[in-house]
């Protein structure tokens, strides 16, 4: 019987620095854009970043700065 490896998120988003992802908060937010940081707290600094309320954007920002306890999920990849 085979052992299964842990998964840990952390390791996967240091592994996407540098690429798209769409960022979920819990107050029913998304932010999309550039991952050029992510910290032990999922912290998150995105660039060329869009707010999307719904369905619509609902504005854009050259930087945004995500606290990680406001994060619900982060997708990786440009298919959102």
């Amino acid at each position: 019987m085979s052992q299964q490896q842990a998964k840990r998120p952390l390791n996967a988003l240091q592994k996407a620095v540098n690429k798209e992802v769409s960022v979920r908060l819990k107050m029913e937010l998304e932010y999309r854009g550039k991952m050029i940081n992510v910290d032990p707290y999922m912290n998150v600094i995105l660039v060329d970043a869009t707010e999307y309320s719904g369905v619509n954007p609902s504005a854009t920002y050259g930087k945004v700065v995500i606290r990680g306890n406001n994060v619900l999920f982060i997708k990786i990849g440009n298919g959102f």
